[in-house]
């Protein structure tokens, strides 16, 4: 509610933000109403939500009999969340580095690092792949962790260096004087670009939990699938179970919800800081 309110101070017509949020939760809210309701309710009401005799629980049966649901869900979450601090963390050092420390080649080593924004990490897929099975780490969680970190990391120095150049020399140069360390300076920078934390980790954990193309590719194996992977076994060239793909993808969007709404205000505030003065 205090992100509405915010959001309206600024203007923005109340039936607009309405329209807006219609526009967002439709796909969600159709995909949860048809992972109840019959395969014959799914394709001849479509638009309308389950009722006494159009409600059906089979999907999520057929999703946990079928399959093992919890161990893709574990899997997807362990290299979400491992993932997410290798980039967190590792981004926002390099991030502090070149935004604090000035040195031949600093804006042209922080285009480098920032180039992975334009060339699609997936054009490499071939070499990535040579590289994983060189390692010995084909089928492993360990290489989609490499994978993601290395894919989400563009994205994060880029955008934490901006915040991090706007906190105030003057605060980091008393830290020296008082005798901080580089380390406990950091630390101490950390929380005030928390906003852009939260929006780096937002919009970097979405394509990692959604991803299907590095599991089919660095760990097809069945105790390694994650979410995303595990829900194509229902989808057949002749025949698909509509039921558990509807059922699947409901589950697989809780952890994403929950993130947002976690991170929603931090998410806004990082998305317009300095929009409006």
């Amino acid at each position: 509610m205090k992100i509405w309110h915010r959001i309206r101070e600024q203007g923005v017509p109340q039936l607009v933000l309405f329209g807006y949020t219609l526009i967002a939760l439709f796909p969600i809210v159709l995909i949860l109403m048809n992972s109840f309701k019959t395969r014959k309710a799914i394709f001849n009401a479509p638009w309308e939500p389950p009722l006494a005799d159009t409600f059906s629980m089979q999907g999520y049966y057929t999703v946990f009999e079928r399959s093992s649901f919890q161990y893709y869900f574990l899997n997807s979450l362990i290299v979400t969340v491992v993932s997410l601090i290798l980039i967190v963390f590792t981004g926002a050092m390099a991030a502090y580095a070149l935004s604090e420390y000035k040195f031949p080649g600093n804006t042209f080593l922080g285009l480098y690092l920032a180039l992975g924004i334009m060339i699609p990490i997936r054009l490499g897929t071939v070499s990535i792949l040579r590289l994983v099975v060189s390692m010995g780490l084909v089928d492993t969680l360990t290489a989609l962790i490499l994978v993601y970190t290395a894919q989400g990391l563009p994205l994060t120095i880029f955008v934490l260096q901006q915040f991090m150049a706007q906190v105030p020399r003057e605060l980091k140069e008393a830290a020296r004087i008082d005798g901080a360390s580089e380390y406990r300076i950091f630390g101490m920078v950390l929380p005030l670009v928390r906003p852009a934390i939260a929006t780096v980790a937002v919009f970097v954990m979405i394509p990692i939990w959604n991803d299907l193309w590095f599991p089919l590719i660095l760990a097809p194996g069945e105790r390694n699938k994650t979410v995303t992977y595990g829900a194509q076994q229902f989808l057949g060239q002749f025949v698909s179970d509509w039921n558990a793909v509807l059922s699947s993808l409901t589950l697989a969007m809780i952890p994403v919800l929950i993130l947002y709404i976690l991170f929603s205000r931090q998410l806004i505030r990082g998305i317009t800081s300095g929009a409006v003065k």
